[in-house]
């Protein structure tokens, strides 16, 4: 069934609310719910990943340099 056909459906019972009375009823709560599961599938997946993650920092290069220089320059200006 095709969603314009279910709107069709569902238009002729929206005439029986109330008209001040307005929640969003059981289609909200499914659209929300919809939302979490996929909210929380997708942070179940990114778990995954980050965890296949092998990440090794390495000093940048002219990191090393000047602290080897800045200790070497250290004991001998004393």
């Amino acid at each position: 069934m095709y969603a314009t056909q279910a709107l069709t459906h569902v238009v002729p019972l929206a005439a029986e609310l109330d008209k001040n009375k307005v929640t969003p009823g059981v289609l909200g709560f499914l659209v929300f719910a919809a939302l979490a599961v996929g909210v929380w599938q997708l942070m179940k997946s990114m778990n995954r990943h980050m965890g296949r993650v092998n990440f090794e920092e390495a000093p940048e290069p002219g990191a090393a340099v000047a602290a080897e220089n800045g200790a070497s320059g250290a004991t001998a200006e004393k």
